[in-house]
């Protein structure tokens, strides 16, 4: 829809000024839609003097509508969740959700104070074993709170992002090698149906038996149930990009590689400058889907590892059994899915950026 209206040039009745700006409006809106701020197009056009009419039929579509089905989910969440009860009490509506949030982000900014508080405490400490000449008995010690929500916010996202990284490295050489050779592909094809089905949840043990075997020098930067959330999220994550880089290269027009041959490029040549490009659409759509993969394993894998992180946040407010418990599980659902779709605008944005693609 938005590239459509993309590449629509702008009338030349209006005002050179005006045209000027829509036509910098027509540009923009691919990245626009990419970010998820497909509504402020007929906005932004609109501002710039194009037809208003048409401008509030597309901000009806992209904008109104979805606005309206939004509230009607908020209405039938706040009518129909007082009257489901549970052993915890009855479901918390949109309100006590909202309060929960805001409790969640003043018990992060109270851990952030006593942390600063403590830093202050250690320095004045300090410098009065400094000053009385005792420089020996200086010691500087981390702050070791408890984390918070938002701390295990960032903990999962870098969990994923580490986990996402190894399955990249790991499936876009092998999706080459199998799109470029039906041996490769025929030798990986069977393994690639048995392990893609499996389970987070049966990968997790035999993920923490062999990392707590060969991690054995743990760095505090990559604690050991964070490397094994992250390994599980890798082996789960994989297969998507995996599978669609073997049919992006496939899928390469066949004169571009009969072009290498009569040129005798190299296969580093071949692959870097004929058959990634052209694959580069299906590979982002196959990281896109991996990331995705990746994000929703990582909240099993962080349950049972008890990584720090949204699943073990989620996991211990329902062990706590508190009257609070439900409402900031659901904080933590909607959390989960906002970050899932800004990690998902995220890698469309970078698709657009290296692909001359401009579609899903």
């Amino acid at each position: 829809m938005t590239g459509s209206t993309a590449a629509v040039e702008a009338p030349k009745s209006l005002p050179e000024k005006d045209r000027v700006a829509l036509k910098w409006v027509n540009k923009s809106s691919g990245w626009l839609d990419a970010l998820g701020f497909t509504w402020l197009v007929p906005l932004l056009k609109m501002a710039a003097g194009d037809s208003r009419s048409e401008q509030m039929k597309e901000l009806r579509q992209v904008l109104l509508i979805p606005m309206l089905g939004i509230s009607i989910f908020l209405l039938a969440w706040a009518f129909l969740a007082p009257r489901v009860t549970t052993s915890l009490g009855a479901i918390p509506g949109p309100v006590q959700v909202v309060q929960q949030a805001g409790a969640l982000w003043e018990d992060h900014k109270r851990e952030r104070q006593k942390e600063v508080a403590f830093y202050e405490r250690q320095e004045v400490r300090n410098q009065k074993l400094i000053d009385a000449g005792k420089s020996d008995k200086v010691k500087h010690r981390n702050y070791t709170g408890k984390p918070t929500y938002i701390d295990q916010i960032f903990t999962s996202i870098f969990t994923v992002g580490f986990g996402f990284l190894i399955a990249t490295v790991i499936a876009v050489p092998l999706g080459i090698a199998s799109g470029l050779s039906k041996t490769v592909n025929s030798a990986i094809n069977p393994l690639i149906q048995i392990f893609k089905p499996v389970s987070p949840l049966a990968w997790l043990p035999i993920v923490t038996m062999v990392v707590s075997a060969l991690y054995i020098n743990v760095n505090d930067a990559f604690p050991k149930s964070m490397v094994i959330s992250a390994i599980t999220v890798t082996l789960c994550s994989m297969w998507p990009t995996l599978i669609n880089t073997a049919l992006g290269v496939a899928s390469v027009d066949k004169d571009l590689t009969n072009v290498s041959k009569v040129l005798r490029l190299s296969t580093w040549k071949t692959i870097t400058k004929l058959v990634l490009p052209s694959a580069l659409p299906l590979i982002f759509t196959g990281l896109r889907l991996s990331l995705g993969v990746g994000w929703m394993v990582l909240i099993a894998a962080e349950m049972l590892a008890q990584n720090p992180g949204l699943g073990k946040f989620v996991w211990d407010e329902f062990q706590n059994g508190s009257s609070q418990s439900l409402a900031k599980i659901m904080v933590a659902v909607l959390t989960i899915g906002l970050i899932g779709f800004l990690l998902d605008r995220v890698m469309y944005a970078l698709q657009r950026a290296f692909t001359f693609s401009s579609h899903r």
